[in-house]
């Protein structure tokens, strides 16, 4: 099953692979971000709106990374399909 996934990944266009690359790259940023800002709220507890952005951005990340993912293997089998 693992063998099969990885190469799935192997045999990506080169473009597809390529989007998916800077895409985990950007939610990698985006969780980042988002670990600092509730770092932030961990050592200043006044300001509970950290809390929530820092859950929100988290979440975020996390849906568009999957997103990136499913995606590009959908567009990659959907081109292998039609050429």
């Amino acid at each position: 099953m693992l063998k099969k996934i990885f190469n799935s990944f192997k045999n990506l266009d080169k473009l597809t692979k390529l989007i998916m690359n800077y895409g985990l790259k950007f939610c990698f940023f985006i969780c980042i971000i988002s670990f600092v800002i509730l770092l932030t709220y961990n050592f200043s507890f006044t300001i509970p709106i950290l809390f929530t952005i820092g859950f929100i951005l988290f979440k975020l990340s996390l849906i568009w990374g999957i997103e990136f993912v499913i995606c590009g293997f959908v567009v990659d089998g959907i081109k292998k399909q039609i050429i």
